[in-house]
């Protein structure tokens, strides 16, 4: 029976069971995993984590509006050959050093397996997963400047992000195993504080996670505050040496922790 790396979480990351479960269903069965949830879950953060716990490089791709498919395989630098053959005094006939390989095409050229991170994937065009279906499935691609198919010498761990601002198509999702990723409850988030703030005081956290999670509760609230943002206002809180009480009745620095204008004026009209 053939064995695979297992991923048993990290010291920066705070898995539960369900998770470490399905990325190493994903290891098992060669396919990427599709990762859902709210901004400030942890999603790209996972990639990071499975490459720590599996010991292997990560390769990361962070997907945007104006990104294409073939971006992530490789790019025939047309215009250095163009200018190396008007000025230059390199040999121009070799195609191949103009071939500049993009993230997917680096993992699948590499001698050691690594771990893939194609981030926000929703970001793109429509058609952008589709464009990819090939790729993922036989993990090869061709290049047509030089007529060669480049095949992945070692199967990488695919992680693909999202954040569910568009649907993906069916065809695609059949390729990849799924995960959402669920808020953290308190006692969770708790300990993935704790992972940046080992020494912080317990009343002050016990205090800021009492209001944090009444501003994630509060109805209207055009984006509640996510797990980053937390962190990021203990942080401040800590800096500026706020005490429990203060913390409690005055909520101060909530800018760092809200981020839109609406959130913050409804804020302000209600403690008046």
């Amino acid at each position: 029976m053939a064995t695979f790396d297992r991923f048993a979480g990290s010291e920066t990351y705070i898995a539960d069971e369900d998770l470490k479960d399905v990325v190493n269903a994903a290891i098992a069965l060669q396919r990427p995993l599709l990762v859902k949830g709210e901004p400030g879950t942890g999603k790209t953060l996972l990639a990071h984590a499975i490459a720590e716990g599996l010991q292997r490089p990560l390769i990361t791709w962070h997907i945007k509006s104006t990104t294409r498919a073939v971006d992530g395989l490789y790019h025939y630098d047309v215009v250095q050959r163009l200018n190396d053959s008007r000025f230059g005094d390199s040999d121009v006939s070799d195609i191949r050093q103009y071939i500049r390989y993009g993230p997917l095409g680096q993992a699948f050229r590499s001698d050691e397996p690594v771990v893939v991170l194609i981030d926000e994937i929703d970001k793109a065009d429509v058609e952008f997963p589709n464009d990819l279906l090939r790729e993922l499935d036989e993990m090869a691609f061709h290049v047509a400047e030089i007529d060669e198919t480049v095949r992945a010498k070692q199967r990488p761990v695919t992680l693909i992000t999202s954040n569910a601002e568009k649907e993906l198509p069916d065809a695609f999702l059949r390729r990849c195993v799924f995960h959402y990723i669920r808020f953290p409850d308190r006692e969770q988030m708790e300990a993935i504080v704790r992972v940046h703030h080992p020494d912080l005081d317990q009343a002050l956290l016990d205090v800021a996670l009492d209001r944090f999670f009444a501003f994630r509760k509060q109805k209207g609230l055009r984006k509640p505050p996510s797990t980053s943002e937390l962190v990021d206002w203990l942080s401040v809180l800590v800096h500026a040496g706020m005490d429990p009480e203060t913390i409690r009745s005055d909520d101060p620095f909530l800018g760092v922790l809200l981020k839109q204008e609406a959130d913050l004026v409804g804020r302000s009209s209600r403690r008046r």
